[in-house]
């Protein structure tokens, strides 16, 4: 067996996959225990050091992994991933100059002892490397947070359902999970009210104290932080603020658009920001927009929550909210029939939160009935928020508060008239009809002047689109949807 075939093998990977990926998933990894396994093929075995890491690897990379190790030998290679044991954590390799000299020191050559000091770590203000031996600073072991967390332990990335609306999201979250401190710090996630931001930085924090129960990992809400910081600026006892917030590995903080005009508040953040970043500790925060959307907050907050990655999780599309309905339905101990699924999450769009709702008016509508869960119950169930919808939101109201919301006339909506001035609204509008209204393609060109239903469907193609890409359209886009429900 080639002895060098591990190192090999990880040098093709790195031309295969982005400097980024390969530094995160696999530059770090220890080299292969190879062996034959018997029967004219061999056993590669890693030794991975946390469940989270070893899952990804498994199910992203593994394969290729398999198929290059097999080429290189010239006959089946399978792959085995392990934990590592935890009183033998794997080593970390010291920095190499790109994907391909990374890859030579997974061989086991020049690998630095777990104690030295970490290469290109953040100074922790007095020109001191911080080493890589503890998570917690300078030779200092702090003790762990007990359950002074506050997660709630059932939001956990198996409990989430993943769907287009939040897949950009998700990823990010199981980088942080996966290797907390290297990449994405911070990470920034925004979007509308329950839409699962507060779940997923719930589940990253239960998935870091899973893998490192001495981690000092807390979660709070923006308010919470406030209040810390008016009930010590009160008792002049900043040195407890800064013991509470400063020392943590992983900081969780929900709606961090509440800081908005509290001076005080935004500079002891941004104090308790600059000194988790440079003991490379990491932080996630959620907000109802995005950085530069944010009103009545210092541009150095807004600058330095930029400078990581920014990401929005959507409204859940269809195929999300009818998995979310039967999966929510069997942790109630109720099975949701399919077509059920389809009719409720067609009617109720806006989020998560307003799924729940729905789905527990309809399984106690059933129970109190002692009826059997079918369309007709459901449509019972939900009658009164049905209704509401069905008045509120029709075409026509769409077109005049888009109308409103860019200055535009309510006719522009009919006309011929092109300018992008006029044209954009429109198209937004089109799209806005077909999302939140049970008007057909051509129903809604009818609408709009008579237009052709290929018009509407070019306008709903693009805006959806667009909507991915631009987050100041997202943002706007955000804010019509929630005006149109009330």
């Amino acid at each position: 067996m080639s002895p060098d075939l591990w190192q090999r093998g990880c040098e093709q990977l790195a031309t295969e996959l982005s400097e980024q990926q390969f530094n995160t998933w696999i530059r770090a990894l220890p080299p292969a225990d190879i062996s034959d396994d018997g029967n004219g093929g061999a056993v590669a075995q890693v030794r991975v050091p946390n469940r989270f890491k070893l899952d990804w690897i498994r199910s992203q990379y593994a394969h290729r992994i398999e198929s290059i190790l097999s080429d290189l030998a010239g006959h089946p290679v399978r792959l085995e991933l392990a934990l590592a044991a935890r009183d033998q954590p794997p080593v970390r390799p010291p920095a190499a100059n790109g994907p391909v000299r990374a890859a030579a020191l997974l061989n086991g050559q020049a690998m630095a002892p777990s104690t030295s000091v970490r290469p290109n770590a953040a100074p922790d203000g007095q020109g001191r490397a911080m080493p890589s031996g503890s998570m917690h600073g300078a030779g200092v072991h702090l003790p762990p947070a007990a359950n002074s967390h506050k997660l709630n332990t059932a939001l956990t990335f198996d409990t989430l359902v993943a769907g287009r609306a939040n897949q950009m999201a998700r990823t990010a979250a199981l980088h942080v999970a996966g290797a907390p401190g290297v990449m994405y710090n911070p990470l920034f996630i925004y979007g509308g009210v329950g839409l699962g931001k507060t779940h997923l930085i719930h589940a990253v924090g239960n998935a870091l104290l899973k893998d490192k129960p001495d981690a000092r990992v807390l979660y709070l809400h923006a308010e919470q932080f406030i209040s810390d910081v008016v009930k010590n600026y009160q008792r002049k006892t900043f040195d407890e603020l800064k013991a509470k917030y400063h020392n943590l590995d992983l900081l969780l903080i929900d709606d961090v658009q509440f800081f908005a005009g509290k001076d005080r508040t935004q500079e002891e953040f941004f104090n308790a920001f600059e000194a988790l970043l440079a003991k490379r500790a990491h932080i996630i925060m959620t907000s109802d927009t995005y950085p530069k959307g944010l009103v009545d907050i210092d541009t150095r907050l807004t600058s330095r929550f930029e400078a990581g990655l920014t990401v929005a999780i959507e409204p859940p599309e269809l195929e999300m909210r009818v998995a979310i309905l039967m999966r929510k339905a069997l942790a109630e101990g109720t099975e949701m029939p399919e077509d059920v699924a389809f009719f409720v999450a067609k009617n109720v769009r806006a989020n998560v939160r307003e799924l729940e709702g729905a789905l527990r008016k309809v399984l106690a509508y059933s129970r109190f009935s002692h009826k059997d869960i079918s369309i007709g119950l459901a449509r019972e169930a939900l009658k009164d928020l049905l209704s509401i919808q069905n008045r509120q939101i029709s075409v026509e109201n769409i077109q005049k508060t888009v109308a409103d919301f860019y200055k535009i006339k309510i006719a522009d909506m009919y006309s011929k008239k092109r300018p992008a001035s006029i044209a954009k609204p429109r198209q937004i509008a089109m799209y806005l009809a077909k999302e939140m209204t049970q008007k057909s393609l051509p129903e809604i060109g009818e609408l709009f002047g008579g237009r052709d239903h290929t018009t509407v469907l070019h306008a709903v193609r693009k805006i959806g689109g667009d909507r991915q890409k631009d987050s100041e359209l997202n943002q706007q886009l955000h804010v019509l949807e929630q005006t149109l429900k009330g």
